[in-house]
């Protein structure tokens, strides 16, 4: 958004003037997203004096849909129950019924009473389904025509509706409701009016079941560049459609949840607004596994104190190292999970790209160590480093042959964690967090002082 830090300061200003009339006109004219983005900015306070400016229930509602959980939980329990249902009827059902999930019980269960009991029912089918399912994202009310209408009666139909959803396709059903095809409106208007759907409609529908997840949903939007994706129960009935807009929110959300446990912060999208001890909370399990990790390489390092005392240059290359073999796990973490996630990699082609990968950190483990090998052999001949009880040339090999094997290990772990998490139905997001990290320090240690344990003894 451009001028954010001047809307942020234009609202706080207008709210220390009391100016209510400029404050209200000047939000009429945000956009719900541009809004929802000032919201973040400013204090709980001023927060909730601007939203209950907005004079517009329909403008209200679609600042509350673009809103974080903890946002709409907080501007609700300031709102009387009267405004709050006006504010849930002006809103589309999917977006209702998320925000009904996130409410405390008592209050969403007054507001359903409250409801008309069409609507209240709809609610409660839709918030029956788990949140992150297509059954939670789906608009029950799709429009859809019988496969026997023609063309000219499907645009006058498409004409006088105004209440259910239809975005840029027409679906098709039969006579007992069961999605039996597709047709977007491009090549609906572009048709002979007596044509009937079923002789042009595309039988071939990319749909999804109510508890599929919304991360597969979101690949098959973009794997097949579809602007919506239809609901189907067991028996093949349109329940609803889910469209792109929701697609959106989905992928940014899988992506910052991937996002933050591989960085090892756990996987609350909201995590910039918690508290700090919330944040501390979260952080410790994931920091734990690194300390215990520490741990283990410092026992490592110990138990090969001796052969330190006679090689004390050993110590110096051991940051490069890990760091090295650090990067190349991090790396190929990352990138198998990214590609698990947009199903570029397969589980029965995962193996070959674990070894794709344990060739890939081969070679580069081959150019580095070479380099390395080589300053290791010309710091021992200048004696810039204490070599002790080997040559210059078996220090060069050591750290060479080290970081050959920490980086190839490393590459291998990064690669097969991921892939195995996936197959044991986990989230391979986790791998690239201090998991793959540990274990990646671990090896190189381990490996480096083996390597420099057979030129010693």
């Amino acid at each position: 958004m451009k001028d954010l830090h001047l809307h942020i300061d234009t609202v706080r200003r207008l709210l220390r003037r009391h100016a209510k009339s400029n404050l209200e006109n000047m939000l009429a004219k945000l956009h719900p997203a541009d809004l929802a983005l000032i919201f973040r900015h400013i204090t709980s306070e001023e927060r909730i004096q601007a939203f209950l400016t907005i004079s517009s229930v329909d403008h209200a509602a679609e600042v509350v849909s673009e809103l974080d959980e903890h946002l709409v939980q907080e501007l609700i329990s300031e709102l009387p129950i009267e405004k709050t249902v006006k504010l849930m009827k002006a809103m589309s059902p999917d977006d209702e019924a998320d925000i009904l999930q996130f409410l405390p019980e008592e209050i969403a269960e007054e507001i359903l009473n409250r409801l008309k009991s069409s609507e209240s029912e709809e609610m409660e089918t839709l918030m029956a389904y788990p949140e992150n399912s297509a059954g939670g994202l789906m608009i029950p009310d799709v429009f859809a025509l019988h496969e026997e209408t023609t063309v000219a009666e499907a645009i006058a139909s498409i004409q006088n509706q105004d209440e259910q959803e239809m975005v840029f396709y027409l679906y098709v059903i039969d006579d007992r409701q069961h999605l039996v095809g597709v047709i977007s409106l491009r090549d609906l208007i572009t048709s002979k009016p007596s044509k009937k759907l079923s002789q042009m409609m595309t039988t071939n529908v990319h749909a999804v079941q109510p508890l599929t997840d919304q991360e597969e949903v979101a690949q098959i939007v973009s794997r097949y560049n579809i602007l919506a994706v239809p609901v189907i129960d067991e028996a093949n009935k349109l329940m609803g459609i889910i469209t792109v807009d929701d697609i959106i929110d989905v992928i940014r959300e899988e992506a910052t949840e991937d996002f933050l446990q591989m960085a090892g912060a756990g996987r609350d999208r909201d995590i910039l607004m918690k508290s700090t001890f919330s944040n501390v909370r979260t952080r410790v399990p994931w920091l734990s596994a690194s300390w215990i990790g520490g741990m283990l390489v410092a026992s490592i390092i110990t138990s090969y104190e001796d052969t330190l005392g006679q090689v004390l240059a050993l110590m110096a290359f051991l940051p490069i190292i890990i760091g090295m073999a650090g990067n190349v796990g991090t790396q190929t973490a990352t990138i198998i999970v990214r590609g698990i996630a947009t199903g570029r990699v397969a589980t029965a082609t995962a193996f070959h790209i674990v070894f794709k990968e344990l060739q890939v950190g081969l070679m580069l483990g081959l150019i580095y160590g070479s380099l390395l090998g080589v300053v290791g052999w010309a710091l021992g001949q200048t004696g810039y480093v204490e070599i002790g009880v080997i040559t210059s040339m078996e220090l060069g090999i050591t750290v060479g042959i080290g970081i050959i094997l920490a980086m190839t290990s490393a590459a291998f772990m990064g690669a097969l964690v991921p892939v195995v998490l996936d197959r044991m139905n986990l989230d391979p997001a986790v791998a690239t967090g201090p998991f793959v990290t540990t274990s990646v320090d671990l090896l190189g240690v381990l490996v480096y002082f083996l390597v420099a344990s057979f030129f010693i003894l």
